[in-house]
């Protein structure tokens, strides 16, 4: 594995069971979703918490903080989220983009200058709606996988890469930078994205 385990392109990012948090492990991924070496990093969110801290962590046993995603506000909805490294560093905002949300999730990602370096919006129209549709059904929306797939563009509307939603019962994504010849996306950034897309996606 490289140096720098965020310098790969491409990640598959799986949740885990567990009943009081959500967890999930990020592996970088070589050819097809051949693994690149083991997980490089490990999340967990706090389920039901007042103010989003998501947090992510080199190894299982939650020894080392790599970086993290805060919400600025209490029970922030449509708001924006801070992404910060372990020392306190800005790694750039997901931000939320309300109006547009309503029927197509739609996210801006802005760098540690609050410039803006991408955004990520759901790829299909249809299907969100229908997603939207099948939360609503009690005991039902929580076991039907609508796949939840992702477009991110840059600021001029070129695509940099995607996440796709693997069409399983339990949460899992690739997240595919390959169009992101320059790396203007911090890969840390991206993988809080993808994090992102899944656990404050009702927010």
């Amino acid at each position: 594995m490289s140096a720098d385990p965020f310098a790969f392109d491409r990640f598959f990012v799986e949740q885990l069971f567990r009943p009081i948090v959500n967890l999930y492990q990020v592996t970088p991924l070589a050819v097809g979703e051949t693994p690149a070496g083991g997980p490089i990093a490990y999340v967990r969110q706090k389920r039901m918490a007042i103010k989003e801290d998501v947090r992510f962590f080199a190894d299982q046993e939650e020894t080392q903080e790599l970086f993290r995603i805060k919400a600025r506000r209490m029970l922030d909805i449509g708001g924006s989220y801070d992404v910060t490294a372990a020392d306190g560093q800005k790694l750039g905002v997901l931000q939320k983009v309300f109006g547009r949300s309503l029927f197509r999730s739609t996210w801006r990602i802005l760098g540690p200058d609050d410039q803006e370096l991408a955004t990520a919006q759901e790829r299909s129209q249809f299907l969100a709606i229908a997603r939207r549709v099948i939360d609503y059904v009690p005991y039902v929306g929580e076991y039907i996988p609508i796949p939840y797939n992702f477009e991110i563009n840059d600021p001029e509307g070129k695509r940099i890469g995607g996440m796709d939603r693997k069409f399983q019962i339990r949460d899992k994504y690739l997240l595919d930078l390959s169009d992101d010849h320059e790396r203007a996306l911090d890969r840390r950034l991206a993988i809080a994205l993808a994090i992102g897309l899944d656990t404050l996606q009702n927010r």
